[in-house]
């Protein structure tokens, strides 16, 4: 089931906090770096972020999430993250498809890894072009993607 989580709720904030971790570090062995610095945010952070979670909850458990802010008429998607046992579930799709139909007409803006495959196929998938690249560390290369 997708839902909008209350991250401000502290076992909220610790589910999401749960599961973006371990996302974050296997995406990084996917594209091949090692130590590289990973998304350390804690519980306070993540509460006060200001972004709206909508996370997809099975038996009361989340198994992925999409955070978001809307300024205007443009949405900026800030992460897009499953719990990678369940990586292969369709659930990054759902999640995606959900917040496209309630924002549907709105742009649509979102960075993801250069080599991030995965994620980049999803988002091509759904209409999203590259529209610039960037290095957020040496050697590691983000691309913007607009739709």
């Amino acid at each position: 089931m997708i839902r909008e989580i209350d991250h401000r709720n502290e076992s909220a904030a610790k589910e999401i906090q749960r599961i973006q971790r371990p996302a974050y570090l296997v995406e990084a062995e996917l594209m091949g770096f090692k130590g590289i610095p990973q998304l350390k945010e804690s519980i306070l952070e993540i509460q006060n972020s200001g972004e709206t979670f909508l996370g997809y909850l099975e038996h009361e458990r989340l198994k992925g999430f999409i955070s978001y802010k809307k300024e205007g008429n443009v949405v900026d998607i800030h992460r897009l993250v499953v719990d990678p046992e369940h990586f292969r579930q369709g659930i990054g799709r759902e999640l995606l498809t959900s917040l496209t139909k309630i924002f549907n007409g709105m742009e649509f803006i979102v960075s993801t890894g250069k080599a991030n495959k995965p994620a980049k196929n999803l988002y091509t998938s759904f209409g999203f072009t590259e529209s610039e690249d960037f290095e957020v560390a040496a050697g590691i290369f983000c691309t913007t993607l607009e739709k």
